[in-house]
């Protein structure tokens, strides 16, 4: 029976839990599980989970919660494609193609939240075609409690970093073909397709929450702004190569 949000919630045992879930390759139902009852608990499990792993790179997904809050979440473990990325595969693992910017410089918290989309775009130093793993350790995901799913990172379970892209491209992705197999296998071909249109969406949001953290979204900081192809589950390992436009490539491998 589930326990009720709140009631007896401790964000560093659930960090523990999902620790020692993961590396033993168990799911547990939702139900087993003593809920976080606010995005804030959620965070603070979030927090002690990246400290368990030891997650260090300032690189992040965005996301949006069911009723419309940003969310952030690190990636792990983040390699880059130039010197080799191999992921561990694990049952209904997915995958998703996705664009990354990185932080030319600081966008800090603005209380009257007034950043527009051109500020985002000027504050992009680069672009880069990327690949997210997704995997949970529960076994309904995030379908009975996003607060769970968030403070188990929102199911990242590695990001590959891949080559550079024109900045344009957060302004022409939705006509640009992509194609991806794995294990010599075509599982997409079409356009890239973001789920809000625009792949600045997300980012946007985040950047206009007056309650983020005043250390987020510093220079440097790499952002993946979401699928451009759904999330994909991979039944079995094998390679992936991803060709975004008919010349850009990103390959890695799932072990």
């Amino acid at each position: 029976m589930t326990v009720s949000s709140g009631e007896g919630f401790d964000p560093r045992a659930l960090a523990a839990r999902f620790s020692s879930l993961e590396k033993s390759g168990k799911k547990a139902p939702t139900a087993e599980f003593v809920l976080p009852a606010t995005l804030q608990d959620a965070m603070d499990a979030q927090n002690f989970l990246a400290a368990e792993d030891r997650i260090c790179k300032p690189a992040w997904k965005v996301a949006m919660s069911p009723d419309g809050q940003p969310v952030t979440a690190p990636l792990h473990p983040y390699f880059e494609a130039s010197s080799g990325a191999t992921i561990s595969w694990q049952p209904g693992m997915k995958f998703e193609a996705e664009v990354a910017v990185r932080l030319g410089k600081d966008l800090p918290v603005r209380h009257d939240g007034s950043y527009t989309r051109l500020e985002i775009i000027e504050a992009i130093s680069e672009a880069y075609l990327g690949a997210e793993l997704l995997a949970s350790s529960i076994e309904e995901s995030g379908q009975l409690s996003f607060l769970l799913y968030l403070a188990e990172r929102i199911g990242n379970r590695g990001y590959v970093l891949g080559p550079t892209l024109p900045k344009s491209i957060v302004d022409t992705i939705g006509s640009t073909a992509l194609k991806v197999t794995h294990g010599g296998q075509v599982i997409y071909d079409a356009s890239a397709q973001h789920p809000k249109g625009d792949v600045l969406t997300w980012l946007l949001a985040y950047a206009n929450d007056t309650l983020r953290p005043s250390a987020s979204l510093k220079q440097g900081a790499l952002i993946t702004t979401g699928t451009l192809c759904g999330a994909i589950e991979l039944t079995a390992p094998g390679p992936i190569e991803i060709v975004l436009g008919g010349d850009t490539h990103l390959s890695l491998s799932i072990a």
